[in-house]
C-alpha cells in the first residue's frame, strides 16, 4: 500500500504540515516505515510511549492522510493495524504563474533531441533502463541512442536545443519566451558545495548565467531509477529561465538586461537554446540536466511562449 513519495504544496495542504511539526509523529511514520505494519501496543512499545499519545497522534496521521489503518481479529476483539502510506514526502515551494491564456504556446523537449553539441569528459548519458553508449567519451553524445536520455552530464561545453517557433504559424507575436528544467553542477561523486555556472543562450544571445550551488546526492531523486548508483547526481534545481520587455528572470528574480526584443524570435522559424558552462567561467564545475525519468520532477525542457 505503500506509495513512493507524497509531493506537498503547502498553501494547499497546511494540515499535512501541520501534522509533521511535530517530533512524535515524524516517530511514528520513521518506525511504521522501518518495521511496516503495526499495531498500537507496538507502537507504543517501539517508542516508549504512553497507548493514549500513541492513538491521539496517529489520528491526526490518519486524518491528513499520511496513514492508513485497517481492523484485524485479535485474540479478545479486533485491533487497529496502522500503515505508512508515504516513504518520502516532499514540500514544494512553487512560483505561481499567470494562468496560462488561449495563444500561449508549450514544447516539451527530450532531453536527448539536442541539434547540436560541443562537450569535454566527464561526461554520459543514461535512459531510465541503463547507460547509454561509453562514459566519459563525448562521441557517444551522436549516437541515435541519445534520443532515449533522462539524464546527461559534461564538464564544459553545451547542448542545443532547436524549438519550434509555433507562434510564427499563429501569426503571434511573443511578449515573453520562458524555459525551464532541472539542473545540478557536477563533480566525480557528488557535493552539495560545488558551485558552477551555467549559462543560457537563445538565439546566439547570452541570456543569463545562474550558478547552480552543488550537485546533489544526498538521497535518491523521486524519479531517479532504482539502478542508478547512490554516488551518483540524484536530482537538481528545477530552474525557468523568463525573458520579457522587462528584462531576463530566474524564477523570478531578474538577472540580466537581455530582453525578448534582442532575441529577434520574429525573424526565425526556430528557437535555439543552448545551456552549458563556458571553459573561462569562474566556477567551471559542470552541468547535469534531468528530463523524464530522473530528479525531482518528471519533466522534459520546457518552452513556453506567451
Amino acid at each position: 500500500m505503500t506509495n513512493r513519495f507524497l509531493l506537498v504544496d503547502p498553501e494547499q495542504n497546511l494540515d499535512v504540515v501541520k501534522a509533521l511539526a511535530s517530533a512524535i509523529r515524524v516517530s511514528i511514520l520513521k518506525t511504521l516505515d522501518i518495521r511496516g505494519p503495526m499495531n498500537v501496543n507496538e507502537i507504543s512499545a517501539a517508542l516508549d510511549l504512553p497507548q493514549s499519545t500513541v492513538s491521539s497522534n496517529l489520528q491526526v496521521l490518519e486524518d491528513v492522510g499520511l496513514v492508513a489503518t485497517t481492523s484485524q481479529k485479535a485474540k479478545k476483539g479486533s485491533q487497529k493495524i496502522c500503515e505508512s502510506r508515504f516513504r518520502e514526502i516532499l514540500i514544494a515551494f512553487h512560483e505561481v504563474r499567470p494562468e496560462q491564456a488561449e495563444n500561449d504556446i508549450e514544447v516539451s523537449m527530450p532531453l536527448g533531441l539536442y541539434s547540436r553539441c560541443e562537450i569535454s569528459s566527464p561526461c554520459g548519458l543514461c535512459s531510465t533502463d541503463g547507460v547509454i553508449g561509453l562514459l566519459d567519451v563525448p562521441n557517444t553524445f551522436l549516437e541515435p541512442e541519445r534520443m532515449r536520455a533522462g539524464l546527461l552530464w559534461f564538464n564544459s561545453g553545451y547542448v542545443e536545443y532547436q524549438f519550434p517557433n509555433n507562434a510564427k504559424l499563429k501569426n503571434l507575436t511573443p511578449s515573453e519566451v520562458e524555459f525551464s528544467m532541472e539542473l545540478s553542477s557536477e563533480v566525480p561523486g557528488t557535493s552539495a558545495d560545488w558551485p558552477s555556472d551555467i549559462f543560457l543562450e537563445v538565439n546566439g544571445v547570452h541570456v543569463a548565467t545562474w550558478t547552480s550551488p552543488g550537485d546533489f546526492g544526498d538521497k535518491r531523486g523521486v524519479y531517479t531509477p532504482k539502478w542508478w548508483k547512490l554516488s551518483g547526481s540524484q536530482y537538481g534545481k528545477l530552474k525557468t529561465w523568463r525573458i520579457n520587455s522587462k528584462g531576463t528572470f530566474v524564477d523570478g528574480m531578474k538577472v540580466s538586461s537581455t530582453k525578448i526584443g534582442d532575441l529577434d524570435i520574429d525573424a526565425h522559424r526556430s528557437i535555439r537554446m543552448r545551456i552549458g558552462v563556458r571553459d573561462d567561467a569562474a566556477h567551471p564545475g559542470g552541468i547535469n540536466i534531468f528530463g523524464r525519468g530522473f530528479g525531482n520532477y518528471d519533466q522534459d525542457i520546457i518552452m513556453r511562449l506567451r
